[in-house]
């Protein structure tokens, strides 16, 4: 199956709004792909609906042809938005449990991530900054071997001189088969690594596109496009 996910006519409502409504999408494989919308979009219920955290008011979606429960969690490895580890836990503790809970947790490779950006995993997240807390996310999210990977503002926290590293990171630790979904505000920051765009607009997409079509047909960056058209 070439297809890693896809929705049909997918609406999410939350008493009589709609969040997301009629969305039809499909992505393959071995892509990384830009959620890009402003706050209220409806970015935050698409993730949501993938990893399984709602479920649909109508129509449905499917990741490796699979209605998102327990088998799709194997397969996707989630970074959301908000720090949800527990403050008095050490990274190493973090590790052992990540590696016991998740067969496909790569741990020599999670040290390594930590040992490239300076973070010590006898440190405890209580005396971390909220930036050092969000890398120690991302590199467990990389740290698995899944088939999609969902990022939620992934470099947003975190200082410009670790962005690069970041972005490097994300895009050396997932293999070709796997696809990168990520969603950002700081879309300057990330444009240079995206394949694809997807723009969501009043929880509805507005353009689903090849980064290099938007540069040929529109002649300006997915940034300056995405300005105009929220006028941001």
């Amino acid at each position: 199956m070439s297809e890693l996910l896809t929705c049909q006519n997918l609406s999410k409502r939350f008493g009589s709004k709609y969040a997301l409504s009629d969305v039809s999408l499909t992505l393959g494989r071995g892509q990384i792909i830009g959620l890009l919308g402003p706050n209220g979009s409806g970015k935050t219920t698409l993730i949501k609906l993938i990893n399984g955290l709602l479920v649909p008011t109508e129509g449905w979606l499917t990741v490796n042809g699979l209605t998102p429960g327990v088998e799709t969690k194997r397969q996707i490895a989630y970074l959301p938005e908000r720090t949800y580890l527990n403050r008095w836990m050490k990274v190493r503790d973090i590790l052992k449990f990540f590696s016991t809970f998740y067969d496909n947790f790569n741990t020599g490779r999670a040290l390594q991530m930590l040992d490239d950006l300076g973070i010590d995993p006898q440190e405890s997240l209580k005396t971390m900054s909220k930036g050092t807390k969000e890398k120690v996310q991302l590199i467990l999210v990389m740290s698995r071997d899944v088939e999609l990977y969902i990022l939620d503002e992934p470099i947003g926290g975190v200082d410009p001189a670790a962005r690069d590293y970041i972005l490097r990171t994300i895009l050396s630790n997932y293999n070709p088969n796997s696809s990168i979904l990520l969603s950002t505000h700081l879309i300057a920051d990330i444009e240079n690594v995206l394949d694809d765009v997807i723009f969501l607009q009043d929880g509805q997409i507005s353009l689903h596109a090849t980064v290099d079509e938007i540069r040929a047909r529109e002649g300006k960056s997915v940034d300056e496009l995405f300005r105009e058209v929220f006028r941001c």
